[in-house]
């Protein structure tokens, strides 16, 4: 696509969320939009705008961080009372056909995480929701 040094092609370098949107748009994916955190402590005054997205058909929200490195997808919101929330954190490392879907959870590859305890407060994060509605679903959010 050209934002990257001509080595890149062929590497074994990971890209972010910024690039995973770049990518969707250029290879004509699905719809995405970015929303930058400036510390995991803020995606508190997120989680709204997340769940609206689920609710309203949204895709999965790939989400990338300096100080947590650890990559994630979100498939889902669940708000309990007070400031209790968990999101389903999909490993996006998972590969291969699962022969049921329990088999997912039991290896680890996706379950419900407490989001005080999924991201570090220090870290800033990315976000990119994704959704096939395109430009309907993404204005609605703002």
């Amino acid at each position: 696509m050209g934002d990257k040094p001509r080595g890149f092609r062929g590497s074994r370098s990971w890209i972010g969320c910024v690039e995973a949107g770049l990518c969707l748009d250029y290879f004509g994916g699905p719809q995405g939009r970015l929303c930058h955190i400036p510390r995991g402590a803020g995606l508190q005054g997120e989680l709204e705008r997340l769940y609206s997205h689920f609710a309203g058909g949204g895709g999965p929200v790939m989400v990338g961080g300096d100080v947590d490195a650890q990559s994630k997808a979100l498939l889902g919101v669940c708000l309990g009372p007070g400031t209790e929330a968990y999101v389903l954190v999909l490993d996006p490392h998972c590969w291969g056909a699962p022969k049921t879907p329990s088999e997912l959870q039991v290896a680890g590859w996706v379950g419900w995480r407490e989001v005080c305890t999924t991201f570090d407060p220090n870290s800033f994060y990315n976000l990119c929701l994704t959704s096939h509605n395109s430009e309907k679903q993404l204005h609605a959010q703002d």
